[in-house]
């Protein structure tokens, strides 16, 4: 019984991720938007709705119940340290460098934001989003900072670290979380009404942002690099969430901050990788393919991680 039960549980945190990105294909299918209107559509989630979703969990919640600064340093720790082991293994087996930079991307860059906030909310409730939210100002800095490193170290590029943190300052999600915490600190009474609106459209943005990235997959030629892509799934989907997960169930994370970092680390590889690796010179074609493939078989996996960890009592 407890086993079925479990079973479940898994299913009520992938299932509904996964009906909005085919709903995402039916709209593609049906053409029902035009790639510009996804383009537009998908700017407007990013400027505009991931900075009210952002403030709107961080102003309404209780910071100092939420902001877990161990839970915090692992998460930061961990992606850095896959960062470093994937740059490694590539650099040691790989010898073309535009495919170097889209295989460590891919291996160490998460869809966390898009994937691991809704798994949460699904195993837990809408109540508990305030601290995967937290994690947001934590991981996508260091993302940010590591994929620029990497692509323009691959092309042989300038990193220019003060351009890399303002670029950051004004990513729309961390511009909410800083807003939020200095409405906070000074007190600063947001109207009722405001904040209702402001709470409406934060709670469309994982459904919307979801159905428009299944709206916008590609597929693409992988003969050309069929064993790199493999490695690159098997990394992000497998290796890396049994490494993180195993170190973390020893250290004692449990519950909502151990589901916290499975989002953080076996989401499929971020899409935000395949318009970087464009605009990089990196191996573009490389970096689509683990998106779609990495998403597409992350129904599976993810599944798998909730179901093992909820049989194993962890959560």
């Amino acid at each position: 019984m407890d086993l079925m039960n479990n079973f479940w549980v898994a299913v009520g945190a992938v299932v509904p991720l996964f009906t909005l990105l085919f709903m995402g294909l039916v709209i593609k299918r049906l053409k029902l938007m035009t790639e510009d209107e996804l383009a537009h559509t998908n700017r407007m989630v990013f400027t505009l709705f991931f900075f009210c979703m952002m403030f709107y969990n961080i102003f309404t919640t209780d910071l100092a119940h939420t902001v877990r600064p161990k839970l915090m340093l692992f998460g930061g720790l961990g992606v850095i340290s896959v960062f470093l082991l994937a740059t490694a293994l590539v650099c040691w087996k790989e010898k073309d460098n535009r495919k170097r930079g889209a295989m460590i991307q891919a291996v160490f860059r998460s869809n966390f934001v898009l994937f691991g906030i809704p798994i949460v909310g699904n195993i837990f409730g809408d109540t508990a989003l305030s601290i995967p939210t937290m994690m947001i100002a934590v991981i996508v800095p260091i993302y940010n900072v590591l994929a620029v490193f990497t692509l323009e170290t691959f092309r042989g590029g300038k990193f220019a670290l003060g351009k890399i943190l303002l670029g950051i300052l004004k990513n729309p999600m961390i511009l909410g979380a800083l807003t939020a915490v200095a409405l906070r600190l000074v007190d600063f009474p947001v109207p009722q009404p405001v904040l209702k609106g402001i709470g409406q459209v934060a709670a469309a943005t994982t459904p919307v942002a979801l159905i428009i990235l299944g709206a916008s997959f590609k597929g693409g030629s992988f003969h050309n690099h069929l064993p790199q892509l493999i490695s690159c799934v098997g990394a992000r989907l497998i290796l890396v969430p049994a490494a993180a997960l195993s170190l973390a169930v020893y250290l004692g994370f449990r519950d909502i901050e151990l589901v916290t970092l499975m989002a953080v680390f076996a989401s499929p590889c971020a899409v935000a990788s395949f318009a970087m690796a464009q605009q990089m010179d990196s191996d573009a074609d490389l970096a689509g393919n683990c998106v779609v493939y990495t998403s597409a078989l992350s129904c599976l996996t993810i599944f798998g991680w909730v179901f093992f960890l909820k049989t194993m009592g962890l959560f």
